[in-house]
């Protein structure tokens, strides 16, 4: 049986020879192993795939014995992580997903999709995927979201993607689905906010187009970062042009962001990220 162990401490001499020692000691046989250290806040950070019958809590125990006091030790089965989708109107990264998950391209399940408009109702359930309609007129954000949290209590899921959901979400609801919810947006931000970006964009001559991935914080749009690219566009596209080769960047990034999370490669660090490619 295959497990993920991932550590994260201050650093000190010899801890990948401790750990090592103690799943050598424990019959367990390391696939691979991959390590980083901070020097500048001395942070240790090593995340390990091993093979063998494991009893979690047990090695846990031994684990923290011979670690730092600060030591975060999170030890999981590589298992399919099951997810809900939130959508607005554009269908071109939910679409992405839907096809992934039906020819099993990822390591993840889509449980729903919640729509703040039904437009895409038709394409999910083209997928034998439930989807949620929950308007949002003439309520406020806080009634919006937590129409969308009873709906999640459904549902056992392990992260929440935003596929281009175009509602902000508010602190209660972020905080109750803290480092679960990711998020996908072009990379103009802060420089072209508000409405057609991609006009701004094309009006301004810019020579490359990008888009992040990031896990969700208060702080709009700026929570840590997963995944970004770009692609390079010359005077010769429009703006239309801009816009399309935009999701398709967009698809790409929150495509590879989620492998990247959904296999577990992924330590959250105050404000940013450490991930093992």
């Amino acid at each position: 049986m295959k497990h993920i162990l991932r550590i994260a401490c201050s650093d000190e001499k010899g801890l990948i020879y401790r750990i090592s020692n103690v799943l050598f000691e424990n019959n367990f046989n390391i696939d691979r192993n991959d390590e980083f250290v901070d020097s500048e806040k001395n942070l240790f950070f090593m995340r390990t795939e091993f093979s063998g019958d494991c009893d979690v809590q047990n090695l846990k125990n031994i684990l923290q014995e011979i670690l730092p006091e600060d030591a975060k030790i999170n030890l999981t089965l590589n298992k399919v992580k099951n997810v809900v989708i939130l959508v607005t109107k554009e269908h071109h990264c939910l679409s992405d997903l839907l096809i992934r998950n039906e020819f099993n391209e990822m390591n993840f399940n889509v449980l729903s999709v919640i729509g703040n408009y039904d437009i895409l109702k038709d394409l999910t359930e083209k997928f034998d995927i439930p989807f949620h309609y929950i308007p949002a007129e003439n309520i406020s954000r806080e009634e919006h979201q937590q129409k969308i949290a009873e709906i999640l209590e459904q549902y056992d899921f392990d992260y929440l993607i935003l596929a281009k959901f175009m509602r902000i979400l508010t602190p209660e609801f972020v905080k109750k689905f803290k480092h679960k919810i990711i998020n996908i947006h072009h990379s103009f931000l802060p420089a072209f906010i508000g409405a057609n970006p991609y006009k701004q964009a094309h009006e301004r001559g810019v020579k490359m187009i990008g888009a992040t991935s990031h896990f969700v914080t208060d702080d709009l749009d700026d929570g840590p970062i997963i995944y970004q690219d770009i692609i390079k566009v010359n005077h010769a596209q429009n703006a239309k042009d801009l816009a399309k080769l935009g999701k398709e960047v967009e698809k790409k990034v929150l495509a590879e962001a989620l492998k990247l999370v959904f296999n577990d490669k992924v330590f959250i660090e105050d404000n940013k990220t450490v991930i093992f490619e």
